[in-house]
């Protein structure tokens, strides 16, 4: 039997909208960052189909209208047209917008002072194929896994032992790449407590896909005694 084209539409809208969630997943943001770069890419979605939706009716009305013949000067006024257009107006319009809501947004992305106390730092060093992390003020020390209050800035300081990697924990916000010899800082607030997943997104040689790291977000609470029990030991 011959699946009917709704139902094939419908299976392929099921695999697209599969994608929106899960673990690794940017358009399921669990922060403030992440949920505004996930607003900004539907905007872009929503504005690319559009594009090219106007571009097959453009292909389709080129390959089927009739055949009109126009004069030199003629043909070359609609060139000129498409051109500026197509060419100059319509990338402008395109990017505008997204300039005018991108940089606010990645603005708000910096690690700057905060109006009333200072955030939480974290050291996070990339090697061949795993993450160092370090809590300097507690000595704490752990291996791809990393633990975080809700609800409070935290500044992760990233830098490389060997090659470059880049640290990316989708649902929390955006990654930031670890280089040798530079320490970059990446800011992170998670919403709310649970346990979030990260990748190395920068191919670092054999082991890469397997670079992974656990982000467990705890209540403030619980997060200090997390650090006094571990700080303990």
């Amino acid at each position: 039997m011959v699946p009917s084209i709704a139902t094939v539409l419908a299976g392929i809208s099921l695999l697209i909208l599969s994608g929106c969630s899960g673990p690794y997943s940017t358009l399921d943001p669990a922060s403030q960052s992440a949920r505004e770069v996930a607003i900004i890419w539907w905007w872009m979605f929503a504005v690319s189909v559009q594009v090219l939706l106007g571009v097959v009716a453009l292909w389709l009305y080129a390959m089927f209208r009739p055949q009109r013949h126009f004069s030199q000067p003629r043909a070359q006024r609609i060139q000129n047209q498409w051109v500026i257009w197509g060419g100059l107006v319509l990338p402008t319009v395109a990017i505008i917008p997204l300039l005018v809501f991108g940089l606010p947004v990645g603005h708000r992305m910096l690690p700057l002072p905060l109006e009333e106390g200072e955030p939480v730092t974290i050291q996070v060093t990339g090697h061949q194929w795993w993450w160092q992390v370090r809590y300097p003020q507690q000595g704490i020390e752990l291996q791809d896994e990393m633990h975080l209050p809700a609800g409070v800035p935290v500044d992760i300081e990233l830098t490389s032992a060997d090659v470059i990697h880049s640290f990316w924990v989708p649902r929390l916000g955006r990654k930031l790449d670890a280089i040798p010899a530079y320490h970059h800082v990446l800011r992170l607030q998670a919403d709310e407590p649970g346990v979030y997943y990260g990748q190395c997104a920068e191919f670092c040689g054999f082991g890469h896909a397997h670079m992974l790291i656990t982000v467990h977000v705890h209540s403030l609470e619980d997060y200090n005694a997390w650090l006094e029990e571990v700080g303990d030991e």
